[in-house]
């Protein structure tokens, strides 16, 4: 007699995860943990474990996406700014040009204020610079990863306000956008004043303008 035919009990095949969106729902995970972590205990002592345990991952999984802590900072503070500028309607790595530079100026800057007073930035930005003066190679890679790609912006915007004639042909942007980005940066790293959109219009004013009696 012919063999019956065995009646599959297997369970059906469950869906297959979707891989990617796993990874960036790690990626979010690490990201905030590491942000939360400098800002609560300092550079120093934030480490790869504590922000793999914070972000409920093993640390082998920090690893395979980046080298050290410093690279998740970093990484994190790029995605915060993007994520930010969105919020505010903004697109992230531009400055606008609508032809009227201390509009386009006033307008970058005043973002730039609304960036540098979200709790979110704020704590850990602080606890990421003061750490960045005493760590050279993390002071480095602060600057040629995060501020140095931003400056350039500026320089990019100040060129074609040249091209345009609205800026004199001799001036030196590199130099120029020191006037305003410079005096927001300090107040805000050392407390000397309070930081608003009447204090950065006033800097785009100053720079612009000049000091001389016209």
């Amino acid at each position: 007699m012919p063999d019956k035919p065995v009646p599959d009990t297997s369970v059906p095949d469950k869906p297959v995860p979707d891989a990617t969106r796993r990874s960036e729902r790690s990626r979010r995970a690490i990201y905030a943990a590491a942000l939360a972590l400098v800002a609560e205990v300092g550079y120093p002592k934030t480490t790869v474990e504590a922000i793999a345990a914070r972000a409920g991952v093993g640390k082998q999984t920090i690893y395979r996406w980046w080298p050290a802590k410093a690279d998740v900072l970093l990484e994190a503070f790029l995605d915060l700014a993007e994520q930010s500028a969105r919020e505010l309607g903004q697109e992230p790595h531009t400055i606008p040009d609508s032809g009227d530079l201390a509009a386009d100026l006033r307008a970058v800057l005043r973002a730039t204020v609304d960036e540098l007073l979200d709790p979110r930035f704020e704590a850990p930005s602080r606890a990421l610079a003061a750490e960045g003066v005493v760590n050279e190679q993390l002071g480095r890679e602060f600057v040629a990863k995060l501020l140095e790609p931003q400056l350039q912006l500026y320089v990019d915007r100040l060129r074609s306000a040249q091209d345009a004639g609205a800026v004199r042909a001799d001036v030196d942007p590199r130099v120029a956008l020191e006037l305003f980005v410079s005096p927001l940066a300090q107040r805000w790293l050392q407390h000397t004043g309070p930081i608003s959109y009447a204090y950065t219009d006033t800097l785009v004013d100053y720079a612009l303008n000049g000091l001389a009696p016209r």
